[in-house]
């Protein structure tokens, strides 16, 4: 059967992008279809965004600490609409440097949202396409939480929230997890008294509790609301506020409300049931190499369920690219990867490996090496504030998992998941040189620490003086 082409993918975030810049490097004829704009979630209303409304936020928050020691005479920043700046930036990377890259992938954008024909025809507007092997890399859409009348207000989503106006005066946020947290102290650094009603026990609950409780402090610090193990009952608009209701509260107000409780997926208008492609309300199903029940259909990235984050994303349509060409003895099973991850808050909080608790469901015999930047001269002279490099690990040195809070920690998680990905055991990392007064240097310290825990041991001192003395 001839195709019009080596491969389709149907979705052009993080995953799609990877796929198609390195087909169409292979020499494969790749046709890419977006029905909204390249980048997906993250370039244009997700981890980019996100990040530069947060280092507008810090610098108000830096400025406002020089205010404090009386460094400064200059009246605060104002940053009344910080919006239009990011959407300038956004279309200068998405005109000038994004779109470069698929200049040998036929980019079919903004014609309608693709669907299948049958399993290897997709349609999108008035064309019908055909391929050898196709990838599903639709993502993932906010979620809104069940709570009566959410749906009939203005409410805002990472989707949503970038196009503001300005700053508002008070912001309700729903949820715990990554974005919610970023966006409350981001907001309230650039002047939002900030609320925060979840669920859960705490913000991100599940992970280390050290952690958690260190970020909890700072957002206390700055005046940040946080109203833990909440049931909310129902949301109304009353003028120009919006009224939450919970069991425990009664009425809390706010100007606009931002819902960021999950995501859904978003592949109902794909029509999987005409390629035969099996799924579930977590995701479309696939096997260890990414291939759907269909296996010249590969579902890569957050439309899956595994790992909803645009790196692990783009790693797995590299896997999957790599899969589609390679013999079964060479193909590479996506979740023996580790996956790290990092909130953008400050202090950030990073993460790679098993949480704590699975360790001990597991019954994994581990220790537990800390160390903390109040005791780092590095961290101190530079006021960076409380954090730490927390490692699980096996009494001969086998590293199970990292957490890392504090300045840098998205940046020096990266090291741990190296050497957990490949095996590299504490005394490597021992002696490693880092570069010296950086923060990355904790990461040796936590080695020279694990030693020293060794060296409690009776027979290895007397090994250790014995061979000194020799």
């Amino acid at each position: 059967m001839a195709f019009d082409y080596d491969l389709i993918v149907i979705g052009m975030g993080p995953a799609g992008m990877a796929v198609s810049a390195m087909g169409a490097e292979m020499g494969l004829k790749v046709a890419a279809i977006e029905a909204d704009r390249i980048g997906g979630e993250c370039m244009n209303v997700g981890c980019i965004p996100s990040k530069a409304l947060l280092r507008m936020a810090k610098v108000r928050a830096v400025f406002d600490k020089l205010t404090d020691y009386g460094l400064s005479r200059s009246p605060k920043p104002d940053v009344l609409d910080p919006f239009p700046r990011i959407h300038r930036h956004l279309d200068f990377i998405n005109e000038k440097k994004t779109i470069k890259m698929f200049d040998k992938v036929e980019l079919i954008l903004r014609e309608g949202k693709a669907g299948f024909v049958d399993d290897h025809t997709v349609e999108v507007g008035s064309r019908r396409l055909s391929a050898k092997r196709i990838f599903i890399c639709t993502g993932t859409k906010p979620a809104l939480p069940p709570i009566e009348g959410l749906d009939r207000i203005d409410v805002l989503t990472n989707e949503t929230i970038f196009d503001l106006d300005g700053i508002p005066a008070s912001l309700l946020v729903l949820g715990g997890g990554a974005i919610a947290c970023e966006m409350a102290q981001a907001f309230a650094r650039l002047g939002s008294n900030v609320t925060i009603v979840m669920r859960g026990s705490a913000i991100q609950w599940r992970e280390d509790a050290d952690g958690v409780a260190l970020v909890q402090e700072a957002f206390r610090k700055e005046g940040i609301d946080l109203k833990p193990n909440r049931t909310m009952t129902r949301v109304e608009q009353r003028g120009r506020q919006v009224i939450l209701r919970t069991t425990e509260d009664g009425e809390i107000v706010a100007d606009r409300v931002l819902s960021a409780t999950g995501r859904r997926m978003a592949f109902e208008d794909l029509h999987l049931e005409n390629a035969g492609v099996n799924y579930t309300d977590k995701g479309i199903t696939v096997d260890p190499f990414l291939r759907t029940s269909r296996k010249h259909i590969y579902a890569v990235g957050d439309c899956n369920g595994f790992a909803q984050l645009s790196h692990a994303a783009m790693h797995q349509g590299m896997i999957a690219l790599i899969n589609a060409m390679s013999p079964r003895p060479l193909k590479k099973d996506y979740r023996s990867f580790v996956v790290p991850w990092t909130m953008f808050t400050e202090p950030q909080f990073s993460h790679v490996g098993p949480r704590e608790s699975e360790l001990k469901r597991r019954g994994v015999r581990y220790e537990t090496i800390k160390v903390r930047h109040e005791d780092y001269g590095a961290a101190i002279a530079e006021e960076l504030g409380k954090g730490f490099v927390k490692i699980h690990c096996s009494p001969g040195g086998k590293i199970y998992a990292a957490c890392i809070v504090g300045e840098g920690s998205g940046e020096m998680i990266n090291e741990w998941a190296l050497a957990i990905q490949n095996n590299i055991r504490m005394h490597k990392i021992l002696f490693q040189q880092h570069s010296f007064p950086t923060m990355g240097f904790l990461s040796k310290r936590a080695a020279e620490t694990w030693m020293m825990k060794r060296m409690q041991s009776s027979w290895l001192r007397k090994i250790a003086a014995w061979m000194y003395r020799r």
